[in-house]
């Protein structure tokens, strides 16, 4: 992540990542496979968050049919 983030709400400087992943289509939403990742960052003092579209490798969604 950046060093220089600053929040867009407060204008603090310290933050949290986090990431998580969503389904895409029907298809997905049957098999329970979640295509899309997304990563987050919040901003340690009022909490506001801002998500990214991250890159989804195909291992994931291997993993994912099979659990």
């Amino acid at each position: 992540m950046a060093t220089n983030f600053r929040c867009a709400k407060c204008a603090n400087t310290e933050y949290e990542t986090s990431e998580f992943r969503a389904t895409g289509g029907f298809l997905s939403k049957i098999f329970d496979i979640q295509s899309r990742k997304f990563t987050t960052v919040t901003c340690t003092r009022c909490k506001y968050t801002e998500i990214y579209k991250a890159e989804s490798g195909a291992l994931g969604n291997i993993f994912d049919l099979f659990t």
